[in-house]
């Protein structure tokens, strides 16, 4: 079990350090805008402190042109290119799932602080990042902990998509392209898996990326609903110059990730099929189905998403109490609850600004199960037309004087573990 980190150093924002703004009106979420959207917008900080560590590099300077083909398309040794880059990261197996408006910076240090190990930022739209400086400062940040990073775009333009790759390549370990996304956002926009229509489309993005950039191109898919069409999908993909696939295991139509399970099969057979590493989506509830699905597919490493956003410190082996009723004797107080998790996390918002409305949805989501018990007080958090810190952290005091408390759990045998090494120490 993975022992949680120490709270991260101060921010190495790679921007100027932008004024509150209200994002642009064309920006990309995949649910129904919050109640007060327009203050929900406003970045919630302006970090005062360590100012004088910011970057004088900004992403609203055009980046530098690149002579020089990218490193990752150079005859057969791109595949050792490939597994040397995944190799120099640690081969990190516990991943942040790219979640638009949900894994953002605060959110990725906090998970990275109970285990994770690479992580994805929000869908970031190509064709507005590269023209909208505004949208550039709210929706991309990132401090030098915040490694190794996956930087995801929606893309159906090459020549855009190269654009914004350019000015974010400096700070990541790898660009991503978005060819999973299911929702009708997507659709409308022509981007993420509706552009499994159009694969020539699909080709020549990763081939433009592939042949101009320093850094290695992935991509994220779904599969086919038959699989020798996901295989054939996959190989060109690779043989296009991605250097990285995930693969998340539903197609385009399976939405709903509790009513239709994720098929490591088709994973599996991904994994088996290509020379690059591979990683794996779906069906991640806690650590044991971590275990189990890197040993059934084979895949080099696991993604999580809607799972983390309940349970932040899911990599670490905490589990939330739906996962232990079968098991509850295996099963002890892990001594964390997601309250703890909440405060963590607004500690982390205010050393790292980012929109309101993230700031609303993850509450909302860590605290759900806390909700249910006093939906007064969730009712009370809906009606605030502006958030502030204080009233949050009032918010999770609130609960607890009310006697509400849901406990993570761990293992007894990780439990028990860590107990021994605290005394040791």
């Amino acid at each position: 079990m993975n022992k949680p980190k120490p709270l991260l150093s101060p921010l190495f924002h790679l921007n100027q350090l932008p004024k509150p703004l209200f994002s642009n009106p064309m920006a990309l979420t995949h649910s129904d805008p919050p109640p007060n959207a327009d203050a929900d917008h406003l970045l919630c900080s302006i970090p005062q402190q360590n100012q004088e560590e910011h970057s004088s590099s900004s992403l609203d300077e055009t980046p530098p042109s690149i002579v020089s083909p990218g490193k990752y398309l150079i005859g057969l040794s791109r595949f050792e290119r490939a597994w040397a880059h995944w190799t120099k990261l640690g081969r990190p197996k516990f991943i942040v799932a790219p979640m638009v408006d949900n894994s953002e910076l605060p959110f990725r240090m906090l998970c990275r602080k109970y285990g994770a190990e690479a992580a994805y930022t929000p869908m970031l739209h190509s064709r507005i990042f590269t023209e909208n400086p505004k949208y550039r400062s709210e929706e991309f940040s990132t401090c030098k902990e915040d490694r190794p990073l996956f930087v995801q775009f929606c893309a159906n333009d090459p020549d855009t998509l190269l654009e914004a790759a350019r000015r974010v390549e400096s700070y990541c370990d790898y660009v991503d392209i978005n060819l999973g996304c299911p929702q009708r956002i997507a659709r409308r926009g022509y981007y993420g898996a509706f552009l499994m229509d159009n694969l020539p489309l699909v080709k020549s993005l990763v081939e433009k990326l592939a042949s101009n950039l320093n850094v290695p191109v992935s991509c994220k898919i779904r599969v086919f609903p038959k699989l020798e069409d996901t295989l054939k999908y996959a190989k060109m993909l690779e043989d296009a110059g991605c250097s990285l696939l995930a693969v998340h295991g539903r197609t385009r139509d399976e939405k709903d990730g509790k009513k239709f399970r994720a098929d490591w099969n088709a994973i599996k057979a991904v994994k088996n099929e290509l020379r690059i590493p591979v990683l794996a989506n779906g069906n991640i509830r806690h650590m044991e189905d971590v275990q189990n699905c890197l040993e059934e597919t084979g895949a080099d490493g696991v993604l999580s998403a809607e799972t983390l956003l309940e349970n932040p410190a899911l990599f670490a082996g905490f589990r939330t109490a739906d996962w232990v009723a079968d098991n509850e004797e295996d099963f002890v107080d892990g001594k964390l609850d997601q309250a703890d998790l909440v405060v963590e996390y607004l500690k982390l918002c205010e050393k790292y600004p980012v929109p309101w409305r993230m700031i609303r949805s993850h509450v909302h989501k860590m605290l759900g199960d806390w909700f249910r018990l006093q939906p007064q007080v969730r009712e009370d958090l809906n009606a605030q037309s502006r958030l502030t810190f204080e009233f949050l952290y009032s918010l999770v005091d609130r609960l607890r004087e009310l006697g509400v408390r849901v406990p993570l759990h761990q293992n007894y045998t990780s439990a028990a573990k860590d107990s021994a090494e605290v005394i040791a120490i």
